[in-house]
């Protein structure tokens, strides 16, 4: 079976954040929750300034802390991968927030799940909102429910620069495999060894 992941090339990205849109309007997170998000900073020099981008998603890491972390078993990686929340067994401790060292996972507190506007939830908002439940964490599933179908996660194809790549972090002949070795990919934060499934690109 793949185990899946993500390569994301720093050089394509221009920070237009349509991969936080695409992932916002896929997963119908509550105001305030955004799994994927865009990390802008201004570095340099006045006026030899320029602005850098950092997307960044739960990293679906092989050692996962916030699986380890879980006094109940609702954080669990799944055999391709992909790290999942058990809502019904959660229990809203926020253990995985304390153990997560990326800060992607996500609390829905008290009255998050009352929509955005003041006349109620609209008929998206209804449906959507039936996928968590109040006291719950939540996090990036790496579009879990399309991949089951042998579809991209929604960020990927939305891309309008094809910063993103998904496949078979195992293959050693897939595209990942071959960006990582020949750009030389890294990870964030490895000191942590939490054996992230995202790369980054930037050669």
């Amino acid at each position: 079976m793949a185990r899946y992941g993500m390569v994301i090339d720093l050089k394509r990205c221009i920070g237009c954040n349509s991969c936080t849109l695409a992932c916002k309007q896929e997963n119908g997170t509550p105001e305030g929750v955004h799994f994927a998000r865009v990390v802008t900073r201004e570095v340099g020099t006045y006026p030899a300034t320029k602005r850098t981008f950092l997307p960044v998603l739960c990293n679906h890491c092989s050692d996962a802390p916030c699986a380890e972390a879980c006094p109940t078993g609702a954080t669990y990686i799944r055999a391709d991968g992909i790290v999942m929340v058990d809502k019904g067994k959660c229990i809203g401790c926020r253990a995985c927030n304390v153990a997560c060292p990326y800060m992607n996972r996500h609390f829905v507190a008290k009255g998050l799940l009352t929509g955005y506007g003041t006349d109620g939830l609209t008929p998206y908002e209804a449906i959507k909102f039936l996928d968590f439940e109040e006291g719950t964490n939540i996090k990036c599933t790496l579009c879990a429910p399309r991949v089951d179908q042998g579809l991209e996660p929604a960020c990927v194809i939305t891309c309008p620069t094809d910063a993103r790549v998904f496949g078979d972090v195992e293959d050693p002949n897939g595209k990942l495999q071959r960006l990582v070795k020949d750009r030389k990919g890294w990870t964030l934060s490895p000191e942590y060894n939490t054996k992230p499934n995202v790369w980054y690109l930037d050669e």
